[in-house]
């Protein structure tokens, strides 16, 4: 029998119908669906990709960043820190400068730091028992091992100079002591030769009290930064040390007033001079007619007219006491006293021409009779004319015609430095700076001597 085909219903067909219609809108949807993602893959794949290559565009530029930031090995060996040890034996105590340098051999020398401690008295107390000056020394020697790293003590140079205060003993006395400096010396940790210990003469103080100016200021190492003079004005001496820009000066100035030197691989020409006995206590004691070291004798007074007429009083110098007394009442004070300076000072003097032109730093008691007329500020110094000296000592010496005032050698030690000064060279309007320091460091000779001494360890 064969079978019969059967034609869908009506309702069949409609079923299958709607059924295909419903299938492919899910389709199409999936297929929307797929490009979508597509696209959206194929953006982030992008953007990942340019992320990746600027982040690794950067990590290069702050790789080499870093690299040119870093000190080469090179740069790392060249920067050494070494140190410099120096005593400063003087007339009212003792004291220690440990400089610590740092060398480049493309750059030149800096000061890194200074260490300073002073203890008293002076070295030249213990004349008559140089055993116990040994005490203090090791006391500043400790000062050096703490500042000092260990590896490099045997490295760092020990010296000591010794000023005014070993300069007046005694020659027998004086060598004393400076042996017994020289056996503390060689115990401790620091190498030293048989010159580190040694008294330091009048030219060679103004000569390291230059180099330390100088190199403080930027004038060495051979820059275009022109060098000043100095001028320092202690109590049994005074230097004038410069650098003649004049040939004339070098010809005409006695031949003991010119000095040659090299340091930093420059030479150079200085004029100074170091006047004994024009320092102001010597000074003073000349115009109040004393002689120096001699006591004055029978009990017997020294009558000035630098003086206020009601003044009586007792003065010490060089261990020497003088019995002081004002001149009675006349003639003005300051014209009296300027005459008795200005016969003190007559033709002990050379005058240097080119000293009017030149800039000069002055210290010591130059900045200290400053201080005391007001002039200056005790901590940061400042400038001043030679004429405001003389104005000074005008004005003290007038007030002290009433009364002696405080300090009784005031009108005495302004006249004697005005005078000074003009005897040097230096004109009413010319302007001095004076300073205690230049960029933190002490304006002494203690740094220049320490570059001096180390520069005879090399050329040696």
């Amino acid at each position: 029998m064969t079978a019969q085909k059967t034609k869908p219903s009506p309702s069949t067909l409609s079923t299958i119908k709607e059924w295909t219609t419903s299938m492919k809108i899910p389709k199409l949807a999936f297929v929307f669906l797929l490009v979508v993602c597509l696209v959206v893959y194929l953006t982030y794949v992008k953007r990942h990709f340019e992320s990746t290559q600027m982040s690794k565009s950067q990590l290069e530029q702050l790789y080499k960043s870093e690299l040119h930031k870093r000190p080469t090995s090179a740069e790392v060996v060249s920067e050494v820190f070494h140190y410099g040890i120096m005593f400063d034996a003087g007339s009212t105590g003792t004291r220690i400068h440990i400089f610590q340098f740092q060398s480049d051999p493309n750059a030149a020398t800096k000061l890194g730091s200074e260490t300073f401690k002073a203890i008293k008295p002076g070295l030249s107390a213990y004349a008559d028992d140089p055993q116990k000056c040994k005490e203090g020394l090791l006391t500043l020697l400790e000062v050096a091992k703490k500042t000092v790293p260990p590896d490099q003590w045997g490295s760092t140079p020990l010296a000591l100079r010794a000023t005014a205060g070993l300069r007046l003993l005694p020659g027998e006395k004086a060598t004393h002591l400076l042996d017994t400096v020289k056996e503390v010396f060689s115990k401790s940790s620091f190498p030293h030769r048989p010159d580190s210990v040694s008294i330091m003469d009048g030219t060679d103080e103004g000569v390291s009290a230059w180099i330390t100016v100088n190199f403080l200021l930027g004038g060495l190492h051979g820059s275009d930064v022109p060098t000043v003079g100095m001028l320092d004005l202690g109590g049994g001496s005074t230097q004038i040390t410069f650098s003649p820009q004049d040939e004339k000066t070098i010809q005409t100035s006695p031949i003991d007033y010119v000095t040659s030197f090299q340091m930093f691989n420059t030479s150079h020409n200085l004029y100074s001079h170091s006047y004994l006995g024009l320092g102001l206590m010597s000074a003073r004691l000349a115009v109040l007619g004393g002689v120096e070291g001699q006591p004055v004798g029978g009990g017997q007074e020294l009558v000035s007219p630098c003086l206020a007429p009601d003044y009586t009083g007792e003065w010490e110098h060089a261990e020497v006491i003088y019995t002081l007394k004002g001149q009675k009442a006349g003639e003005p004070i300051y014209e009296s006293c300027l005459s008795k300076v200005e016969k003190m000072i007559y033709k002990r003097v050379q005058k240097a021409e080119e000293v009017k032109h030149m800039e000069f730093y002055a210290f010591s008691y130059y900045y200290d009779r400053a201080v005391d007329l007001g002039l200056i500020d005790e901590k940061n110094g400042g400038s001043l004319r030679v004429g405001d000296y003389i104005a000074g000592a005008k004005t003290v010496c007038k007030n002290m015609e009433a009364s002696s005032g405080e300090n009784p050698f005031l009108c005495l030690d302004l006249t004697y430095i005005s005078v000074l000064l003009q005897e040097l060279g230096f004109p009413l309007e010319k302007e001095l700076k004076l300073a205690r320091k230049i960029n933190d460091v002490e304006t002494s000779w203690a740094l220049g001597a320490t570059f001096y001494y180390m520069e005879s360890l090399h050329r040696h």
